[in-house]
């Protein structure tokens, strides 16, 4: 039997936030990111060149940029890679946990954009880059479970994950 159309839709749009919450493939964020001490995020593990506030960071900005690049037609373009890493602590624990709820809220709410029927996946952006929301999506998925993978090897490092 096969879809209709709307099923198909609805299917690859479920398969997409799916993926873009991580667990088919890599452990889904939410699994370690709240577990990390704050003692530990500043920490440079042997042979990395990032401590995990700066993958943190890093992983969230670029989600929001690829994000804000996708819907905002006023976007600008962010100065790679100053704009995308940090210093290697944060200020205060509480801009590591305003970084980390930043980081799903924002994800939360591109989901949202994903489930949404009136939400053209594969219409060129309103931005004249050629581009699609659907490869857009891709991208984060892609990017944010490289950097999760990055940060659970970390986490192994300094003896935070097994």
């Amino acid at each position: 039997m096969s879809l209709s159309s709307t099923q198909s839709d609805h299917l690859i749009r479920r398969q997409l936030v799916r993926h873009l919450q991580g667990g088919t493939a890599f452990l889904p964020p939410e699994k370690f990111m709240y577990d990390i001490p704050f003692e530990k995020v500043g920490v440079l593990p042997d042979g990395v060149p990032y401590t995990l506030w700066q993958q943190l960071y890093h992983l969230r900005y670029a989600q929001k940029d690829i994000i804000d690049f996708s819907v905002d037609t006023d976007y600008r373009e962010s100065r790679w890679p100053d704009d995308y890493w940090p210093e290697a602590a944060p200020d205060s624990e509480k801009q590591w946990r305003d970084t980390i709820a930043a980081f799903f809220k924002e994800r939360k709410e591109l989901e949202e954009l994903i489930m949404r029927d009136s939400t053209d996946l594969t219409a060129p952006l309103e931005n004249d880059s050629g581009k699609t929301l659907f490869r857009e999506i891709l991208l984060i998925i892609e990017h944010n479970a490289y950097h999760a993978g990055q940060m659970l090897v970390m986490m192994r490092q300094l003896g935070l994950y097994d």
